[in-house]
């Protein structure tokens, strides 16, 4: 059997990493205080009785705190 050539290389388009280089200038901390953040608001929500309020800024944490994974991913490894 032929060996397939693999090549993890690639290029990213001019958008991303125009964007890449930007978030690259943010503190990582900002990322975990805007997740814990969302989940203090949310709880508060809750506890007032605001429970469709409570749901929705609950689903906020964790995409803030993915993209505070990227962005660190991006800071340590480039983003090429």
């Amino acid at each position: 059997m032929a060996k397939k050539n693999f090549n993890p290389q690639h290029d990213e388009g001019p958008v991303a990493e125009a964007i890449e280089q930007q978030t690259a200038k943010l503190p990582s901390d900002l990322f975990l205080w805007g997740g814990l953040g969302a989940l203090a608001t949310a709880a508060v929500a809750f506890s007032t009785g605001k429970r469709h309020e409570a749901l929705l800024i609950g689903q906020w944490a964790a995409p803030i705190l993915i993209l505070g994974l990227y962005n660190k991913v991006v800071k340590l490894e480039g983003s090429n």
